[in-house]
């Protein structure tokens, strides 16, 4: 498939996991990809060998997206290496879960300057060079609408995702630019192995309330931010997403 020939798309977080999964899928799409890295390096160069070796384009970018410069600085190597700038997946984002006496204020600051931070200065750098059809799409998260316990400072970003998704979709319609969330589910990465969650209780006890009945892969999402970057979805703005298997 070509649906994005010709298009150029930025993916902040794409060294692994759903980031790596979806700048795969927008090249595969036709696309030429800016795979964005904050710490891994050699992650994103195994993703752009790997887009490059199936007959596409891309290329690493480091940057922290939660300041300014380096988020702009990623916008920038966009334009410097293909000239143009039409689709932005806003994918970076920790996540840390501690019940409520164990919140610290390094905790709240450090995942709120990247999750929330970055997707407003990265979109804020973007919005310069993206024109009419162009897509933005943030990665929000189910646990917006689940809440699960554990999860304030964590479910916070991605409910601010949600809010801000929809702003933005209003401010950047007059220009026919579109936003719009993917809100995921459970999903198996290197970060939730790592993490002990993967074949965990929590990963079972997850499943048992999801229609579908199983995780999601990496692929489940991609597919989805594919959809939205092309003009398949040209008629969608300002929705959420939710490509969680029915859990809610």
């Amino acid at each position: 498939m070509s649906r994005l020939k010709g298009k150029v798309a930025v993916v902040t977080g794409a060294s692994k996991g759903i980031g790596a999964a979806i700048a795969k899928s927008l090249a595969t799409e036709g696309a030429s990809v800016v795979v964005n890295y904050a710490s891994s390096k050699a992650g994103a160069d195994a993703v752009v060998a790997e887009i490059v070796a199936s007959g596409g384009k891309a290329v690493a970018v480091g940057g922290d997206v939660s300041k300014a410069g380096e988020a702009k600085g990623i916008i920038d190597a966009a334009i410097k290496n293909y000239g143009r700038l039409d689709v932005l997946v806003n994918n970076s984002g920790v996540y840390e879960f501690a019940p409520l006496g164990q919140i610290t204020e390094e905790q709240f600051h450090r995942i709120f300057n990247i999750n929330v931070l970055g997707t407003l200065l990265t979109t804020q750098a973007a919005s310069e060079h993206l024109g009419e059809g162009a897509s933005v799409i943030n990665i929000g998260s189910v646990v917006s609408s689940v809440t699960p316990p554990d999860s304030a400072v964590y479910t916070g970003t991605k409910g601010a995702i949600d809010a801000i998704t929809g702003v933005l979709a209003k401010e950047l319609a007059p220009r026919k630019i579109r936003v719009n969330s993917i809100n995921p589910g459970f999903v198996v990465t290197e970060g939730t192995h790592s993490a002990g969650i993967a074949g965990s209780d929590f990963e079972s006890n997850v499943v048992a309330q999801t229609p579908l009945g199983r995780s999601g892969q990496v692929g489940d999402i991609a597919s989805v931010a594919a959809f939205l970057a092309s003009e398949d979805s040209k008629w969608l703005t300002g929705e959420r997403i939710s490509a969680s298997g029915g859990l809610r």
